[in-house]
Parts: C-alpha cells; sequence; structure tokens
C-alpha cells in the first residue's frame, strides 16, 4: 500500500514535535521513495543513528511498503546554523 508525502509528514509531525519537515515523494507518485529533513528539539544530544531510529520507529508499520528512504536529522541549532 503506497504512502503520500501528506501522510508521512503528517505522522512525523504529531511523533517527533517537528520544527521545520521536509517530505519529498521523489518516486513519481507512487508513494515508494522519499527524501526528508527532519527538525526537531527531540534530537539534541542524540548521535546519528538514534536518531534514524527513532524515524523509524515512527514509521515502522510503513516502512515495509516504501522502497526507499532518505533521511537528514537535524536538531533546530543544527538546522538554523546551516540555513543563515
Amino acid at each position: 500500500m503506497p504512502f503520500s508525502a501528506e501522510f508521512i509528514k503528517s505522522k512525523l509531525e504529531r511523533e517527533l514535535s517537528t520544527t521545520h519537515l521536509e517530505v519529498n515523494d521523489v518516486s513519481d507518485g507512487c508513494g515508494a521513495k522519499f527524501d526528508c529533513v527532519i527538525v526537531t528539539d527531540k534530537f539534541d544530544g542524540k548521535p546519528l543513528l538514534q536518531r534514524h531510529r527513532m524515524v523509524n520507529e515512527v514509521l515502522k508499520e510503513e516502512m515495509p511498503a516504501i522502497h526507499a528512504f532518505s533521511m537528514k536529522t537535524l536538531t533546530s541549532e543544527q538546522y538554523n546554523k546551516l540555513n543563515k
């Protein structure tokens, strides 16, 4: 079952209290490949692997149907430094 970028975005926003979130369907609309930028203060003090595990846990029910999921996980501070 394919998922829309809006569905993925809504779930991540709700579960991770994101301050910035980009979810792009790069699969020509079939809902199988996504590129994401996920910014939340819940990532503060957490290494990259733990951040990715947090995202994977939120999307554990959807992941079997997703063929590719690229994510950039940042704290608000990291995001603000990159976007000055």
